[in-house]
């Protein structure tokens, strides 16, 4: 045993002796290399616009003939969709064709306009002299406050946005314009002589009109719907509307059977309800995603986008997440046959919340 302590100590003391010895490193006890010697930067090189001022006119002349190229894209794209629209059961779906290739291509260049024009302003005007910027510890020290404010100001200088007055204005109108096909084409989504707003608050739901299975279409009866289930529904006589999936976007509900002491029904809503059926809007008020995971131990609504969540035994207020606004709730009753029906509309528009702000 004392030998063996003896060995302990020895091994110690040379682990000791390796990892103090300033030919090794302390962590590794590694002999150390010899050092990288650092070679320092190369020369910066000199392009043509940096030595003649005429080629470094043209150089703005063509990044801004870039961004004009992208202004032309994005009037000619919303000219196209324009010019030529698509036209409901056209033959062999050539307005289809022309309308997606003329628009393509005007967004096309609109797109390829600002991309080019940014690339080559980098590669020809902005500075290209490397230089090296060690890693420290970043914190909200007055002093770096101050670096970053010079850091934005040399960058300014260098890329030359703040004196190049041609560029700035091309790529800013470039930038401007860019949203406009967008802006048309979603527009567009909606008749041109119909209102949005009040095409989205009224659904295909009226008084009588039976809730059924989605997408079967078969009636649903109370006695069907049990304790912890949920259904995804959708209106009778859904299959012969003129726009079946717009109008199914706008009435699509969820259907639940809790218990009738489970739930916590305000006074003007309890005849809403039947024997703890109760059906709400499937569209979040967020930004419009389908609610369709149910937990049916906490009974909370899910989505699945943004993870708003709903109590459905207090009229599916909001409990968590990025909705503002309960689930719209459609009243329900049964008919003579004992199958579940709407007793109205919705109470309130569908959807996300600012399509029911004036």
């Amino acid at each position: 045993m004392a030998q063996d302590d003896e060995a302990d100590v020895a091994a110690t003391d040379s682990a000791v002796e390796v990892s103090t010895s300033p030919e090794r490193s302390p962590g590794t006890a590694v002999v150390a290399s010899d050092a990288f010697v650092n070679p320092g930067l190369p020369p910066r090189h000199q392009r043509v616009t940096d030595l003649d001022p005429e080629k470094e006119r043209t150089a703005a002349r063509r990044v801004s003939g870039f961004f004009v190229l992208s202004i032309i894209g994005t009037i000619f794209a919303i000219a196209a969709y324009i010019i030529f629209p698509i036209e409901p059961g056209a033959a062999n779906g050539e307005s289809v064709r022309r309308n997606t290739m003329f628009l393509g291509i005007g967004l096309s260049l609109a797109l390829l306009g600002i991309g080019l024009g940014a690339v080559y302003w980098a590669k020809t005007l902005m500075s290209n002299e490397e230089i090296p910027e060690n890693r420290h510890h970043g914190h909200g020290a007055a002093e770096n406050r101050a670096a970053a404010v010079e850091i934005f100001r040399v960058s300014n200088e260098e890329s030359g946005f703040g004196r190049r007055t041609l560029i700035r204005r091309t790529l800013i109108g470039a930038l401007a314009v860019s949203p406009l096909p967008a802006v048309v084409m979603l527009r567009d989504l909606a008749p041109a002589n119909a209102d949005p707003v009040k095409m989205l608050s009224h659904t295909l739901w009226k008084e009588g009109t039976r809730l059924t299975h989605d997408p079967s279409g078969t009636p649903i009866k109370a006695s069907d719907v049990t304790l912890g289930s949920v259904f995804h529904v959708i209106p009778a006589g859904l299959g012969d509307a003129e726009h079946k999936l717009e109008e199914k976007a706008k009435a699509a509900v969820l259907l639940m059977r809790l218990k009738p002491e489970d739930l916590h029904e305000q006074e003007d809503r309890k005849d809403w309800s039947y024997q703890g059926i109760v059906a709400y809007s499937k569209i979040c008020t967020h930004v419009g995603c389908p609610v369709a995971l149910y937990e049916q131990q906490s009974h909370h609504l899910l989505c699945p986008c943004h993870q708003s969540q709903f109590d459905v035994t207090n009229h599916c207020e909001v409990i968590f997440g990025p909705a503002k606004r309960p689930l719209p709730q459609l009243p329900i009753t049964v008919d003579a046959e004992g199958y579940l029906v709407a007793q109205s509309d919705f109470h309130e528009p569908v959807g996300p919340s600012f399509w029911e702000r004036s």
